[in-house]
Formats: structure tokens, C-alpha cells, sequence
């Protein structure tokens, strides 16, 4: 039976836990994901775990932070102007963003806190600081 290797497109179901077994995502109740591997559009531990699966076989993957998201970086809280935001913008500590930067990576942003002045984003990931288990079935190979 053939194997998950580098270049292959696949379709993947997943269910991501924190360490205390609590799920953060799962696609068991929608469609699996699609990606290539070797393309960079899944997180390095969970792309390295799918490696070598066969079609139809499931996989435990405990992973740190370094193979998920990332340490969390406290250089990467930043505190922004509020005449910087549009006029109707109101804040709300929690909110979550996806920010395109100029290159066009995308970076994410969840509001810390708020004054009448200032808006204090956290640009980590919100799963950056986490070790994260994954539990992976390799539905096909396209």
C-alpha cells in the first residue's frame, strides 16, 4: 500500500487536544483538510507526523510547542494607537484578527486590552506556548 511522502496532495482528518485532553479543533464533523506536504501550510510537527502513513491508518502525535505553533513571544504584544483603526471600529478584549502584512503573510491578533487612546493586540498564535497532541487519519492520497 502506498505511503504519505513529500510532494503528495492528501486529504486529512484530525482532532487537536490540549495537554488536558480538551479539544481546541477536529474536522470529524466536516470535511477533511487538503494540502500538499512539503508546502509549508501545515503546522512542521503535524506535517512530519503524515509522513509514511498509509491510506486509512490513524496516528497519536504529541507535539511541543517548537514543532506546533511556536513558543509564545511576549516581544510580539504591541500596543497601537486607536486613531490607527477605522472610526467605527469598537474593540472588544478576546477579538480575534488575521492581519496581512505588507509581504503578505499573514499574522494573527487578539485584542488584549483597550483605553480611549490605545488598543493592546497580542500578535502570537493563539495555540503559540502549547504542547498540543493531534489524533490524524490519513483519509487519501489524491
Amino acid at each position: 500500500m502506498a505511503t504519505a511522502k513529500q510532494g503528495d496532495k492528501v486529504r486529512v482528518n484530525y482532532t487537536g487536544k490540549f495537554e488536558d485532553g480538551s479539544i481546541f479543533m477536529t474536522t470529524l464533523m466536516d470535511e477533511p483538510i487538503q494540502f500538499t506536504l512539503g508546502e509549508g501550510r501545515v503546522i512542521p510537527g503535524f506535517e512530519k507526523a503524515i509522513i509514511g502513513m498509509e491510506v486509512g491508518e490513524w496516528k497519536s502525535v504529541h507535539l511541543s510547542q517548537e514543532e506546533a505553533y511556536g513558543p509564545y513571544i511576549e516581544g510580539c504584544v504591541s500596543v497601537e494607537d486607536r486613531s490607527q483603526m477605522p472610526k467605527d471600529f469598537e474593540p472588544e478584549v478576546g477579538e480575534q484578527f488575521q492581519i496581512r502584512e505588507r509581504g503578505g503573510h499573514l499574522r494573527h491578533a487578539t485584542i488584549l486590552s483597550f483605553t480611549d487612546t490605545q488598543i493592546t493586540f497580542d500578535m502570537n498564535h493563539p495555540l503559540a506556548g502549547k504542547d498540543l497532541t493531534f489524533d490524524i487519519n490519513l483519509v487519501e492520497i489524491l
